[in-house]
């Protein structure tokens, strides 16, 4: 009998956000990424760290990450900002032999989008154990600094890797970054976020499944495949 996960059947390109989805929102990485951003903004901007938490918010709210709005308003050097935030211990991740697994038997190219950078994503693979996987990461300098959900992001992501939008699926847990995947063709999974801004927008349909963390609803499926 058909069951919702045969729509995933023909997929042969899997996108995988990074952060709080690729690995766990549970293991807190990027809870010090954001210290660090409220500590680069306080010095660069040389406000107090309350002022700098309450600007960092804003611009992320208002410009995508705080880095676009940094540089867009502040003219800011976006490599000192990269290099800076992600400048954190990445041992909270641990090994995830799991997700090896279901990444090694799901068909098809793997590929990440996160609004990070390359040499981040690689820290936070190595931990996991999934590295060899993938076949590139899409990361905020390959898209010019421009981060999810800006549309043309995601059209450089599919013509710079030969994507067929109707034969990807691209995982997530910023509900409202999904929208331009499924504009796209995409399937859309939300990897459910807790926060309000994580789950802004997601019930405006553009979601077709959803999942608490990535790694089970990844064996449910490469074990559906199996079955089928």
């Amino acid at each position: 009998m058909k069951t919702a996960l045969d729509r995933l059947a023909g997929v042969d390109t899997w996108i995988f956000d990074l952060d709080n989805t690729l690995y766990a929102a549970k293991h807190s990485l990027f809870d010090q990424v954001e210290v660090r951003i409220t500590d680069f903004v306080a010095d660069f901007l040389n406000l107090e760290r309350t002022e700098a938490r309450s600007l960092q918010k804003q611009y992320f709210l208002d410009h995508g990450t705080t880095l676009n709005g940094l540089v867009t308003l502040h003219n800011c050097d976006p490599e000192e900002f990269l290099a800076y935030v992600h400048d954190v211990d990445y041992s909270p991740i641990p090994p995830d032999p799991d997700l090896d697994d279901a990444l090694r038997r799901l068909p098809g190219r793997k590929l990440i989008f996160t609004n990070g950078d390359i040499p981040h994503a690689e820290r936070a693979m190595d931990r996991l154990g999934v590295g060899h996987h993938f076949d590139t990461v899409f990361d905020i300098v390959a898209s010019d600094y421009k981060p999810k959900p800006e549309p043309e992001v995601y059209d450089a992501l599919v013509d710079v890797h030969g994507i067929e939008p109707s034969r990807a699926a691209f995982f997530e847990d910023i509900a409202r970054n999904l929208k331009p995947a499924k504009d796209r063709g995409m399937a859309t999974v939300w990897i459910e976020g807790d926060s309000n801004y994580a789950q802004s927008g997601a019930d405006e349909g553009y979601i077709d499944f959803r999942a608490h963390e990535l790694t089970p609803w990844l064996v449910d499926l490469v074990q559906h495949f199996d079955r089928r």
